[in-house]
């Protein structure tokens, strides 16, 4: 891997790295090699290299759960971060994080991101999932992605009512390739009015969600027809835990680590309160998060 070095540097490309160092939840296994990608003309060359290797995509890890046993061959993170305004078009590199994306907008004065501040992830990770908060999603304002695609080594452009956005699903979710940018649509906005709606979403989350401790978001899909986190509450689940892993007290839809949770205790603790909601109330609850690994 020595050519690989010497396109990224030898400190972007790891080897046998703990995958708990990558993820929001603090947990998984070993990956083979862990690469770091810093610009497009990077990647195609990375990819060139690596077009016979196993590659998996990961982006800040916010929304990922790694299997104890690891990840075999190559870990891809791509922290491009670039971003061009023109009036409200705006577009941006895919490994940009949400929170630095909102701080942007708030300095140009562009509202219509908010929703999106508190998102612990970045550009890509969101988009492919839908991500979204206070009644916002990723397709309210995504116009265009730029993908590529790992099957045909074609950069194609998605438009928004091609990316088949549904409630925490995209047409990305099954693709083999990486999100490289996305291009967004926002409004002209009052700067005063954009930074107290950040503000006033942060202190929700801060009130209302164990930040304080590792996990991976909410865990749950919402119901439908009712409310996850609700059901969990009613069945007196709310600080139930497996191992390290626990029902988080303040959050009832989130599953925390303690501090010494595996993947094993969180995939247990998830199957249990699934059986727990259908037992009780007849309901299936499909978690939210990504889990990858061998």
């Amino acid at each position: 891997m020595k050519e690989l070095e010497s396109i990224l540097g030898s400190e972007n490309v790891k080897y046998n790295e703990p995958m708990s160092k990558h993820t929001t939840f603090k947990v998984g296994g070993i990956a083979d090699i862990f690469i770091t990608v810093d610009s497009k003309e990077k990647l195609l060359k990375t990819l060139e290299m690596l077009k016979n290797e196993k590659i998996t995509i990961v982006g800040n890890g916010s929304n990922l759960l790694v299997t104890d046993k690891g990840i075999r061959g190559i870990v891809l993170k791509y922290t491009a971060n670039t971003c061009e305004i023109n009036d409200t078009i705006v577009k941006v590199d895919s490994g940009m994080t949400n929170a630095r994306l909102a701080n942007t907008l708030l300095n140009k004065k562009l509202t219509g991101y908010e929703f999106a501040a508190g998102i612990p992830g970045t550009i890509g990770g969101a988009i492919v999932m839908n991500a979204g908060a206070y009644g916002r999603e990723m397709k309210d304002v995504v116009l265009e992605t730029e993908f590529l695609d790992f099957e045909t080594n074609e950069i194609k452009v998605f438009k928004n009512e091609e990316s088949n956005f549904e409630y925490r699903k995209s047409i990305f979710e099954n693709k083999k390739g990486i999100i490289l940018s996305a291009t967004f649509k926002f409004e002209h906005g009052n700067k005063n009015e954009i930074d107290e709606k950040m503000k006033e979403y942060a202190q929700k989350r801060k009130d209302s969600q164990p930040l304080d401790m590792p996990s991976a978001g909410s865990t749950f899909k919402r119901g439908n027809g009712f409310i996850t986190a609700k059901l969990i509450d009613e069945a007196g689940l709310k600080g139930y835990s497996i191992g390290g892993a626990e029902v988080s007290t303040k959050h009832a839809g989130f599953i925390v680590n303690k501090g010494n949770a595996t993947e094993k205790d969180i995939i247990d603790l998830i199957k249990y309160v699934q059986k727990e909601i259908y037992q009780k109330f007849g309901e299936r609850i499909e978690p939210e998060i990504k889990i990858i690994g061998e």
